[in-house]
């Protein structure tokens, strides 16, 4: 899975890379930036993750969730921002969609993803928190113990 985090924190970031590319084509160039940001931050976010994984200490279908959930969570982060700025969306984004204005289709598709997503995110870093408590097993601690 560290292997996995890696690689897919280093496509992200350099998709958020592309994103900042694009910006001036985008209809709400200003949500193209946060598209831009939330690229690049999420994918360092999953590289670090990534470095990490080893220290979690979950079971392992936590682990999985927690994986899913972040994963998950931050690839439609980056898409959704994208697709707000291609769509002129502002509902739930009223800082960086200021001026701007979506269909109603395209503001609930953007809305339930930002909720989706806002949860997933909550979820999968509180799953983190929970794994990463607590004290690591050493070798040492592994050991039998004297006359036991």
């Amino acid at each position: 899975m560290k292997r996995i985090l890696l690689r897919y924190g280093m496509v992200l970031f350099l998709l958020g890379l592309i994103t900042g590319f694009l910006v001036p084509a985008l209809r709400n160039p200003r949500m193209g930036v946060s598209s831009h940001m939330e690229g690049v931050l999420n994918g360092m976010f999953l590289v670090v993750l990534g470095l990490a994984w080893e220290e979690l200490r979950l079971p392992e279908r936590g682990r999985r969730l927690a994986s899913a959930l972040l994963v998950g969570g931050a690839y439609t982060n980056w898409a959704t921002t994208l697709l707000a700025a291609a769509l002129g969306t502002s509902r739930l984004t009223p800082i960086a969609g200021a001026g701007f204005a979506g269909s109603a289709a395209a503001e609930a598709v953007v809305s339930a993803l930002l909720v989706v997503l806002a949860v997933a995110m909550v979820v999968g870093v509180s799953l983190l928190i929970a794994g990463f408590r607590g004290q690591a097993e050493t070798a040492s601690a592994l050991k039998p113990r004297l006359g036991e």
